[in-house]
């Protein structure tokens, strides 16, 4: 199927086409101090007209779902054979739970948008972007990048955050479109540590 320029996209904005649309899929999270934590993520890139997409996305931590109900094969009452082999092939039932979406761990707003300045020397499939993302955890990132062939390179620029949030030095986002799936990787310079990975996921289209 040929690709379409969403209905009242600005042309300005036609090198972000790509990305709008909704996104959900599953990630990890994993920075020294805080332990491996699988996430579900939404990710909403619409737009009203104007030069800029709008960006949207919450992370919900991934739990075990307990059942309301103890499965009837838990709690069977079978006489048990003195005479059965242990080690004979029989099936227990699993006590393995579900992962199912829980609390949120975060949540980001912002937007998207083609710089209408073209730096020298950058490739013609190639252009400049710039993004604005906030959190309610009292901080804003301005990032500077590129986009072309399906791909976004994102670097923080500037970064500014109120007196009680979490110190973040830096920031670098990379998004990709592979086989028509998002993925994504997050790395951060946070609570005295290098620049390093903070998290990944791979997003479906909705």
């Amino acid at each position: 199927m040929a690709f379409a320029f969403p209905e009242g996209l600005a042309p300005e904005a036609y090198p972000l086409a790509w990305l709008v649309g909704s996104w959900r899929g599953e990630g990890v999270i994993a920075y020294p101090g805080i332990p491996e934590t699988p996430f579900v993520q939404d990710v909403v890139f619409d737009h009203d007209g104007g030069p800029y997409l709008r960006y949207e996305s919450t992370l919900r931590v991934l739990e075990a779902e307990v059942p309301e109900t103890v499965p009837e094969a838990w709690t069977a009452n079978e006489p048990v054979d003195p005479e059965a082999d242990a080690s004979s092939d029989q099936t227990e039932p699993s006590t393995e739970g579900h992962l199912a979406p829980g609390r949120i761990w975060s949540t980001e707003t912002g937007y998207w948008r083609v710089s209408p300045e073209r730096p020298e020397g950058l490739p013609e499939d190639k252009s400049a972007i710039e993004v604005m993302i906030a959190d309610p955890s009292g901080r804003m990132t301005l990032y500077l990048g590129v986009v072309g062939n399906g791909r976004v390179d994102l670097s923080s620029d500037a970064m500014m955050r109120t007196a009680t949030s979490a110190e973040v030095t830096a920031s670098n986002r990379l998004y990709g479109n592979v086989q028509g799936q998002l993925l994504w990787v997050w790395e951060l310079a946070a609570f005295g540590q290098p620049l390093q990975s903070y998290a990944s996921a791979k997003l479906d289209r909705l």
